[in-house]
C-alpha cells in the first residue's frame, strides 16, 4: 500500500467523474493511501463500484457550477480535486468534425471550469491543494480527425494553466509560500494504473514544484 508523502495522510479528495475505469482506480489508490474520498457522477449505479472500493459518492454533475459549489459548501475540507469527465468522439477528417461531436466533448473543458471555480477558495486554504486534470498528447500534434477532441483538451489545458496563475498569484500576493497547484495529466492511451499511481503521488512533492505542470503518463 502506498501512503502519501511529505505532507501526511488523511487528505480529502474529491474525484469529479468517478465513474470511469480511470476515476474507479483513482479513488481506490487514494483510498488505500489513507484519503477520504469523495467521487461523483452523474448516475449512482455506476458509482456503485468506486463506493464499494471505500470512497464516498455523491449523484451530482460536475459541468454545474452550482452542483459543485453546493458540494464544497458540505464538505468545507478539501485536498484535492481531480477532474476526469471524460469521452472522445472523431474521425472523418476535418470535414467530420461535427457540431454534435463538439458539443459532446464540451462537458471535459465545462468540468474543469466548474471544479476548479468552486474548489478554488477550499485548495487554497490547504496546506497541499492540488487541483489536476487529464489531457491528452493530441493537444501538442492535432490531427484532423480529432480537432474537435484536441480543441476542447487544449482550451482544457488552457484553464488549468490560468489555475495554477491564480495560485501562484495568490501565494505572492499574501507573502507566503505556495502551498497548492494546478497540474496537467497528459496521456497518448490513458492507463488507470499509471494514472492512480500518479495522483497519488502530486502530495510527495511540493506545490511549487508542481503548480502549472505537464506530467507526462
Amino acid at each position: 500500500m502506498r501512503s502519501f508523502g511529505v505532507h501526511g495522510s488523511g487528505r480529502v479528495v474529491v474525484v469529479a467523474g468517478a465513474t470511469s475505469a480511470a476515476g474507479l482506480a483513482a479513488a481506490r489508490a487514494l483510498v488505500s493511501a489513507g484519503a477520504r474520498v469523495i467521487a461523483t457522477g452523474r448516475s449512482g449505479d455506476r458509482l456503485a463500484a468506486v463506493a464499494d472500493a471505500g470512497a464516498e459518492v455523491v449523484v451530482a454533475d460536475a459541468t454545474s457550477l452550482a452542483e459543485m459549489t453546493t458540494l464544497a459548501a458540505q464538505l468545507g475540507q478539501v485536498d484535492g480535486v481531480l477532474s476526469l469527465v471524460g469521452g472522445w468522439r472523431g474521425g472523418g477528417g476535418l470535414a467530420g468534425q461535427s457540431d454534435e461531436d463538439f458539443d459532446a466533448l464540451l462537458p471535459v473543458l465545462q468540468a474543469v471550469r466548474a471544479t476548479s471555480r468552486a474548489f478554488d477558495q477550499a485548495l487554497q486554504a490547504s496546506d497541499a491543494g492540488r487541483f489536476a486534470i487529464v489531457s491528452s498528447t493530441a493537444v501538442a500534434r492535432p490531427l484532423a480527425g480529432g480537432a474537435n477532441y484536441a480543441a476542447v483538451k487544449a482550451a482544457s489545458e488552457a484553464w488549468a494553466r490560468a489555475v495554477a496563475h491564480g495560485f501562484a498569484k495568490s501565494a505572492r500576493d499574501a507573502g507566503g509560500p505556495l502551498r497548492t497547484a494546478s497540474v496537467i495529466f497528459r496521456a497518448k492511451t490513458l492507463d488507470a494504473g499509471s494514472l492512480a499511481n500518479a495522483v497519488v503521488g502530486l502530495w510527495d512533492a511540493d506545490a511549487a514544484d508542481l503548480n502549472d505542470r505537464v506530467i507526462e503518463l
